[in-house]
């Protein structure tokens, strides 16, 4: 089964009351007594994970043990509930935690990381796993996937213009070039966290669900022998759909074998095939996610309690993706292409996934059904669950009521030099990962009647002598969305008004999520190939000659905003309200009466939001407010300063 597949996608069920339970899964040494699961140690000192050679068996010094994993991602959770969900994946009756550590997010730049900034110190994050007795799956790519911008690897590689990604030295040398200096980089940090060194790790995946991709032995072993050249010897893993790994032999020399959209029959099949190592559930589908402009976010039908009962009944590992999603703040969300269509369709901010903890850290009822589950296979029942933060509503007279605060057309920042420009370049040619660009240039008489934006990445607003002329929009709208500006046109042509003599041609563009899954990835953001006018003749000219003003949106850009807007009546507006908290907590802010933008509390970027739905409230954790005052700013690529919108928040229900 193809795991981008659509599944529907259910609405966040109201925090339950604490689950009962008193106990703790952790395990201690000696028997287990009753029909519960077999010894496990408490992931302290150091231990010999292995796998059994004539049994699926996984083994901690020599002892059967079974993964009972949840998959989440330390870059969508606040640095500061990182140990409230570990202790929500622990009440439900987990013992290891699973984690893609993601490239993009700790080198943005060739050669510079970060881990050790609010949410990026992955060492913090598996010792609080060990603290709490939960072992560790860690996936860290080079490729994750995960609905992630360009699945997790860093969008600088696309200045190259004939790069190839995920491939061996041989067939790109830049690519593995760059994989090794990660790796280089996280090894250090990881191996004494291995449990052979007293640390929490389990396993160590190599590479993603290649089969999807791609077959190449090469490429896999090289990877391989960059984990052992910087001194971490494994065990390793691999993750594939059973049908591509069958297909494209994916596995890694020595390595278990983690299943996508796995099941007991999967596991079965995958032993008949590679006996000499085990093989679990390794991505076992608690929901699924949802694009912009997807009809809605989809109902909570998804129940693994079958294949749930059946791994607890045979003792068979598994993880659950996800056991809490989270978000993916700012621009990290990805895109994928539509089997069939090639159809771009860019993720929505929320990755709830509708999974068994909600995107605010909730117990859901399928937390309760499956910690019962889980439960009822253990002889001591797991911990109970911690209490949920505390929530903020904010209605009425206390809804903070955002203001006209600035204009983009008067906070631009220098152009890209002329001898850069002839042609439209795409944001990686001038060292942009995300945000917007202004492409201008004067037209001149051309007398032009249509203009064509050949591969528009991802979404323009066009403007004619200052004058809003309408937008394209490389994701599909729905029929009939146009509001109250101008119609937003699918695709890449736009008939344009009246062209007055001279007039400035000004295209900005946003660039949206980039590709994160198949074989088309290459999704550099921008105008990527050209702008073309086409006059009442017929005849058709390409525009060379372009400005460029790169605008990436970051927090210091916004932090230096000046407040000014010469022109209130052109589009591409920030709006700003100050107000005072005197306590925090979790809300979401419903952004269901604006158009299509970006919000920021604070100066975090809490992610997009667009009309169009299904999305129409951001998660605004309780963390990034603070008792005092307090700031919001929203750009919205549509909106003019008409009646304030006051911004409700409420807790999510």
């Amino acid at each position: 089964m193809d795991r981008r597949a659509f599944l529907a996608f259910a609405s966040l069920i109201p925090v339950l009351s604490a689950c009962g339970g008193g106990g703790n899964d952790s395990p201690s040494t000696g028997s287990s007594g009753g029909t519960g699961s077999p010894v496990e140690p408490v992931p302290v000192g150091r231990h010999a994970f292995s796998f059994a050679t004539n049994s699926n068996d996984f083994l901690i010094d020599g002892q059967s043990f079974q993964i009972r994993s949840g998959e989440m991602h330390p870059a969508r959770i606040p640095v500061e509930y990182w140990q409230h969900r570990i202790q929500m994946a622990k009440a439900m009756g987990l013992n290891t935690i699973s984690i893609y550590i993601i490239w993009n997010y700790h080198e943005s730049s060739p050669g510079v990381f970060d881990f050790s900034t609010e949410n990026r110190d992955i060492e913090s994050f598996i010792r609080l796993c060990q603290s709490e007795g939960l072992w560790v799956l860690v996936r860290p790519g080079p490729y994750v996937c995960a609905e992630w911008d360009l699945g997790g690897i860093p969008s600088y590689l696309l200045a190259y213009p004939d790069i190839k990604l995920r491939t061996d030295s041989v067939s790109d040398p830049r690519y593995m070039a760059a994989v090794r200096r990660y790796i280089a980089e996280l090894a250090p940090r990881i191996a004494p966290l291995m449990a052979s060194n007293g640390g929490p790790i389990l396993m160590l995946q190599v590479e993603n669900e290649f089969g999807s991709f791609d077959s190449n032995a090469v490429y896999i072993e090289e990877i391989r022998q960059c984990w052992l050249q910087n001194g971490i010897a494994g065990p390793f893993y691999t993750e594939d759909g059973i049908a591509e790994l069958m297909h494209s032999r994916s596995n890694v020399a020595g390595g278990a074998i983690a299943l996508s959209n796995g099941s007991s029959s999967a596991i079965s099949t995958s032993r008949s095939h590679f006996a000499a190592v085990p093989a679990m559930a390794g991505e076992v589908y608690t929901g699924w996610f949802s694009h912009w402009g997807d009809a809605e976010l989809g109902g909570s039908t998804a129940d693994i309690s079958s294949e749930l009962a059946s791994f607890m009944q045979r003792k068979q590992s598994f993880n659950l993706y996800m056991v809490h999603g989270g978000t993916s703040f700012g621009f990290f969300a990805g895109a994928n292409l539509e089997i069939g269509t090639g159809q771009y369709q860019p993720d929505i901010t929320s990755y709830d996934y509708f999974a068994p903890i909600s995107e605010q850290g909730a117990a859901t009822a399928k937390f309760l059904t499956y910690r019962n589950l889980i439960a009822s296979h253990l002889s001591t029942p797991p911990a109970a669950a911690p209490a949920l933060p505390g929530t903020l509503t904010l209605t009425g007279a206390s809804a903070p009521l955002p203001t006209l605060y600035a204009s983009i057309w008067d906070n631009l920042p220098s152009a890209l030099p002329a001898s850069q420009t002839i042609a439209p370049l795409p944001f990686e040619m001038f060292g942009q990962s995300f945000g917007f660009a202004l492409y201008r240039r004067t037209l001149g008489s051309s007398g032009a009647e249509k203009m064509k934006v050949t591969e528009l990445h991802d979404y323009a607003t066009i403007f004619l002598a200052g004058q809003y002329a309408g937008a394209l929009s490389r994701p599909a709208v729905p029929v009939g969305y146009t509001r109250d500006y101008a119609a937003v046109t699918p695709g890449t042509d736009m008939t344009l008004p009246a062209v007055p003599s001279n007039a400035l041609l000004e295209i900005l563009v946003e660039g949206m999520g980039r590709v994160n899954y198949g074989t088309d990835m290459i999704d550099r953001k921008g105008i990527t190939q050209s702008v073309s006018l086409t006059d009442s003749m017929g005849q058709t000219s390409q525009l060379q000659g372009w400005e460029i003003v790169p605008l990436p949106m970051d927090e210091s850009f916004i932090a230096n905003l000046k407040s000014v807007c010469t022109n209130p009546a052109k589009s591409g507006l920030f709006f700003k309200v100050s107000f005072n908290l005197t306590e925090t907590g979790d809300t979401f802010l419903d952004m269901s009466q604006w158009t299509k933008g970006v919000v920021w509390v604070n100066g975090r970027n809490l992610g997009r939001y667009w009309k169009i739905g299904p999305q129409t409230r951001l998660y605004c954790p309780a963390p990034w407010l603070r008792a005092g005052i307090n700031d919001i700013i929203i750009f919205d690529l549509h909106q003019l300063a008409a009646a304030p919108i006051p911004l409700v928040g409420r807790p999510d229900a």
